[in-house]
């Protein structure tokens, strides 16, 4: 069988050399590894293209070819598209939209529901999802409580609903552009702008039916429409206040030291003394009788601790007004920990977060489960969402880096309003000269980079500071992993084996077999991975039963982005996961029939659209 680049591949005509199995056995490696996430995905990445290279003679991959990937257009137009979304959101268009879907839906939690639904949506087809879920998490939560509806039953769709509008343009996320680069080496034919914009729309609007109708009875209640943070995060029993009295043993001592001799999960998040309120940074503050302590503890630890120190109770309870007085200028604030994170795999003790930002954890809310003892000692996930106490100065100063997702809105915010309409101009431009066939995607990418930095709605020391480099090394360790599979024949073998269901299946039920292998593999691994390792087998699978190949790289392309079942299947599901306090089976109870559902919708809507 000839394969796509003109060439008759040693192990399709002679089965399994050893040249396709060390490949498999490469891409075995790098599924196991995405999928448990032993390193960071793009540290998993750059792993598997060293292999490739080390492993040279037998996955054919050079030197040159192994850092292909950093060069490859589909990367660099990422990074600029990164770039681009990064400058449009510094405007804050995105949020004051999110403020008119505020005003727009009221208490309506249907309103509330198809606004959130309808900004994310066709938000997302322009400007990279990622970046406009992480400036709603704040307005839809807020959004939610306002309204006495559970943010479980709006983050989830928000996350879900960036997915689908990513659909709308080629830009519309990093897999469409990585795909329109495969499809354009193998086929010589890739994606025009607004090539599945019809599609696109169609999965769009069903898939927001289905979430306004089905799903949104599927959604858990799973935080309650709360009326203050104290009570959504259940620490009534563990904030109190108590006072030092004069035969106290801890007189004299500072914080640090204080805390230091005390064998119990105790924090002193507070002190009260002469009328002054003083917060963090509290270690080095020398302790006096009379002071006023706000304590984080459970009861037992409180009272061990109260019976060894000389404390007294003061207060039965503090409630969040008390944390929030005015004269202490401090804030309680959720704050989402992303991908990247340097945070993520350490403890907070070991990352020393209190001295380093200045801030108080009272609890963390951790893959469904809320904790509020021993939070020191337990290794930050990716998505926990820890509950912070802080000033408004150490707030704005985590929001301003890429550490952390704040859900919450600067009081002064930075944004350059006055240069929405710059930015406007250059995403139109940046979209419709491609479209137009003036340029191609990568310079007008470039090129709308340069024009945003010229007119100030970018600063130069910001454009690296804007680009998610894990997903930059993604892509430029995972692209020669495709280039391997197909140049060692690997592709063709697997795309003859799958080409073997033709003789159960019509045309269309092989077209939906793929799209289904490649929305399972992506809810577990990249689905930039999943696209460069899939549509090379779909073509040749395409080959094999005389069947569109690009049909099948479309069907690939969207089912890459549609990892509604797991949590960690796209990073936007794990930006939602902590503030909508879900568990990891409430995506599989919401998703799964969403993407059964979508697999139907988008298989027939190729078949009659570019035909099979």
């Amino acid at each position: 069988m000839e394969s796509v680049g003109g060439f008759v591949p040693a192990a399709a005509e002679t089965g399994l050399s050893l040249d396709v199995l060390v490949v498999l056995a490469i891409i075995a490696l790098a599924l196991v590894l995405f999928a448990t996430e032993r390193f960071p995905v793009d540290l998993t990445a750059i792993l598997v293209m060293v292999l490739l290279m080390v492993f040279g003679e037998w996955t054919q991959i050079s030197p040159r070819e192994g850092i292909s990937g950093f060069a490859n257009p589909a990367t660099i137009t990422v990074l600029a598209m990164l770039m681009l979304s990064a400058g449009v959101s510094r405007t804050g268009v995105v949020q004051k939209i999110g403020n008119l879907m505020t005003s727009f839906a009221g208490e309506s939690q249907f309103k509330q529901l198809g606004a959130t639904i309808g900004v994310a949506g066709p938000a997302s087809g322009f400007v990279n999802n990622t970046p406009v879920v992480a400036i709603l998490v704040p307005v839809v939560s807020d959004l939610a409580h306002q309204g006495r509806t559970s943010p479980s039953k709006l983050l989830m769709p928000l996350s879900f609903a960036s997915m689908l509008g990513g659909m709308l343009t080629l830009i519309g996320t990093s897999t469409n552009i990585l795909a329109s680069d495969v499809s354009d080496r193998l086929l010589g034919r890739p994606f025009s702008m607004f090539e599945f914009t019809g599609l696109g729309l169609v999965i769009l609007v069903v898939g927001s039916a289905y979430l306004m109708t089905i799903g949104y009875r599927l959604l858990p209640e799973r935080i309650e429409p709360r009326e203050d943070f104290i009570e959504e995060y259940e620490l009534q029993d563990f904030l109190t206040e108590v006072t030092v009295r004069e035969d106290s043993q801890i007189v004299g001592l500072t914080v640090r030291e204080a805390l230091a001799s005390v064998p119990f999960d105790v924090d002193i998040i507070g002190i009260a003394r002469d009328g002054e309120q003083f917060i963090e940074p509290l270690g080095q503050k020398e302790i006096r009788a009379g002071d006023v302590f706000r304590v984080r503890a459970d009861r037992e630890s409180l009272q061990a601790v109260m019976d060894l120190e000389g404390l007294s109770l003061l207060d039965e309870e503090v409630t969040e007004a008390e944390l929030e007085a005015v004269e202490t200028a401090q804030t309680l604030v959720e704050i989402i920990i992303p991908s990247g994170s340097p945070l993520v795999g350490k403890t907070l003790e070991s990352a020393t977060f209190r001295q380093r930002y200045d801030a108080n954890v009272l609890a963390v809310r951790s893959h469904g489960d809320l904790v509020r003892e021993r939070m020191d000692r337990i290794p930050i996930r990716v998505g926990d969402t820890l509950l912070i106490q802080a000033t408004e100065d150490s707030i704005d100063r985590l929001a301003r880096t890429r550490d952390f997702i704040v859900a919450h809105e600067p009081t002064s915010p930075d944004y350059r309003t006055d240069k929405i309409p710059h930015a406007i101009a250059i995403i139109l431009g940046v979209v419709l000269l491609p479209a137009l066939d003036v340029l191609p995607i990568l310079v007008s990418a470039l090129g709308g980079v340069v024009v945003m930095t010229l007119t100030g709605v970018l600063r130069p020391n910001e454009l690296y500071e804007s680009v998610d480099w894990n997903v930059i090394f993604l892509l430029a360790g995972v692209i020669p992993l495709g280039i391997a599979l197909e140049q060692t024949g690997g592709s063709a073998i697997i795309g003859e084996m799958v080409a073997g269901t033709a003789d159960m299946l019509p045309v269309i039920g092989v077209l939906w077999v793929f799209y289904l292998a490649t929305s399972l593999i992506t809810n577990v691994i990249s689905n930039n991975a999943s696209v460069v390792l899939m549509i090379p087998v779909a073509i040749e699978a395409a080959q094999g039963v005389g069947a569109n190949p690009f049909a099948f790289v479309l069907a690939v392309t969207f089912a890459a982005s549609t990892a509604f079942t797991t949590p960690m299947g796209y990073q936007t599901n794990l930006m939602v996961y902590g503030p909508g306090g879900y568990r990891f089976t409430d995506f599989f109870r919401v998703g799964a029939p969403l993407q059964l559902l979508l697999s139907v919708v988008t298989t027939v809507g190729i078949a009659l659209l570019w035909g099979l």
